[in-house]
């Protein structure tokens, strides 16, 4: 499953469709990586140049063929960790620091990726990594919210700053307020209008459209004070987006003079191990959402994302991965290869090589208000509420991850979901040395089927084995049957992970049986099933 059986390469498809995604996935990832690279604390014009890349070298690397390379939300919290941790109170310094920290998290991806591990990002528990999501999409939200007001905030953590909103309510600036509401009420209405004509403007360009004039009105360019119901206030270029003179001038050289230390080596950790899970992730999600059904080679994808990695973090720009937003968004436009991820990359750079001074008239608020948004989406209701109907494991899994997280970080937060995971496997009797020692046969009893016996425990350790088999299935099968009738448990990961195996075999009839011999906790489809009594 790891080999790409398509038949697309970087000379083949349909050209105009390809150019018609690019395009759209340009508008929408025009403001999306300056705004990333604004909250992770690097120059804005670092997400760009990271996307540039993505698409123009990374696209002839032999990634995944539907997918957008680029800057994630997801990463961040990493970013700017890294930057403020690194800095030491010099923002420029933490910068370049943090780039050093690049380069040597895309070298372990590399790594990773000649070792043919990127599948371990498959083991991960959903709810772990929905987790962590969540927790960061409230991290976004806390960091970007008070510049929608306009506001700089004093604290430095997440609680304390989301305990800070109420103090930038009450010292918001009008006209900014304005420029970043009206922001988040196009980004929150817009998709739910249900007329054809909406889905042709995304409602990131429709929020340029709108900021831009709103800046020309209120002079933003220039540093000036203006009296509002008997309060004054200011206003200037401070509120808008800075670019340097050329691209040439964006680049920037990571300082390896710290990376031996422990903070660095805590990020290069982090930034290594999510963006490869990350990545991962969102090339499986759109392998599921491809017409073709063409499952990606896993590991030269990573090996991609890794060498264009070691590019930005040698250049000034932000890390990438295989972004999930923007490609839905080129699937959804009907890109046919990874020739979209190229002219979405192309445009960007024409775009700031013609008209960078249209990109300066950008407000930042405009920019928050994308990211709140995006935190918002990725800390909604509906995760909590769909955590908890998989099961109160899960929930536990899921809300344990979100507060450590919150509490400490990023690495803490997933390293005690995944530790309170094993716990609870052991407390359901499923020893450690169990759970890592599941076995996975291969028997062929009929002409054309396989069927793959789980022994043991068909849980996260499981998956990787069932993976490599599934690798190896010759054209002759018709029919795969994963077995866990012999599993003293199966657990939510494997179940839910196996579904989305199972969507990647085209043209293969994929059976999962034995699951009457367990009882699961819950009425959803993947909760957790353990060994019926008697």
């Amino acid at each position: 499953m790891d080999s790409n059986h398509s038949s697309r390469s970087i000379v083949s498809g349909n050209l105009l469709t390809d150019l018609k995604s690019g395009f759209l996935v340009f508008l929408i990832a025009l403001p999306l990586c300056l705004g990333i690279a604004v909250a992770s604390g690097f120059p804005p014009v670092a997400g760009v140049l990271t996307a540039i890349i993505g698409g123009v070298v990374v696209s002839f690397l032999g990634s995944a063929e539907l997918t957008i390379k680029g800057p994630a939300a997801g990463l961040i919290v990493i970013a700017v960790g890294a930057v403020h941790e690194l800095g030491q109170g010099d923002p420029i310094a933490g910068y370049k620091r943090a780039l050093a920290v690049g380069v040597v998290a895309a070298l372990i991806q590399i790594a990773f990726a000649l070792f043919r591990t990127a599948t371990v990002g498959i083991a991960m528990s959903p709810s772990v990594v929905h987790g962590m999501l969540a927790a960061i999409g409230v991290i976004i939200i806390s960091g970007q919210v008070h510049t929608v007001f306009g506001v700089v905030p004093e604290a430095g953590e997440p609680l304390e700053r989301l305990a800070e909103i109420p103090h930038s309510v009450m010292h918001a600036n009008p006209e900014i307020v304005l420029i970043g509401g009206v922001s988040l009420l196009i980004l929150f209405v817009w998709p739910l209008l249900r007329f054809s004509w909406t889905k042709a403007i995304p409602a990131p360009l429709l929020v340029l459209l709108v900021a831009i004039p709103l800046d020309l009105a209120f002079g933003l360019d220039r540093p000036h004070d203006y009296n509002l119901l008997g309060q004054t206030f200011h206003v200037g270029p401070e509120y808008l987006v800075a670019l340097p003179g050329s691209l040439l001038d964006a680049v920037n050289f990571p300082d390896f003079s710290m990376i031996t230390s422990v903070v660095s080596i805590k990020y290069i950790v982090m930034y290594a191990l999510v963006g490869t899970i990350e990545s991962t992730l969102s090339v499986l999600a759109v392998d599921s959402m491809d017409p073709e059904k063409n499952p990606s080679d896993l590991n030269k994808d990573l090996l991609a994302v890794g060498i264009g990695n070691l590019v930005c973090a040698g250049i000034g720009g932000l890390p990438m991965i295989s972004e999930i937003v923007r490609s839905k968004a080129n699937v959804d436009a009907g890109a046919e290869s990874r020739k979209s991820n190229f002219f979405h990359g192309a445009f960007l750079l024409l775009f700031v090589t013609l008209v960078p001074g249209l990109l300066q008239m950008i407000p930042l608020a405009a920019l928050a208000a994308m990211l709140v948004y995006t935190g918002a989406r990725l800390a909604a209701p509906t995760e909590f509420i769909h955590a908890r109907s998989v099961g109160i494991d899960q929930f536990a899994l899921f809300m344990t991850t979100f507060v450590v997280t919150l509490a400490t970080d990023l690495l803490i937060g997933v390293g005690v979901g995944l530790a309170l995971k094993v716990i609870l496997h052991w407390i359901r009797g499923v020893s450690p040395v169990q759970l890592f020692s599941a076995k996975v046969d291969a028997v062929r009893e009929r002409e054309g089927e396989l069927t793959l016996r789980v022994s043991g425990v068909a849980a996260f350790t499981s998956l990787l084995a069932v993976r490599k088999r599934l690798s190896d299935i010759g054209p002759e099968v018709r029919r795969v049957v994963v077995d866990v009738a012999e599993a003293k448990l199966a657990d939510h990961t494997f179940l839910s992970r196996l579904d989305a195996m199972g969507a990647e075999l085209a043209d293969i009839e994929f059976v999962v049986e034995g699951l009457d011999s367990l009882a699961p906790l819950t009425d959803h489809p993947h909760s957790t099933r353990t060994r019926k009594a008697g």
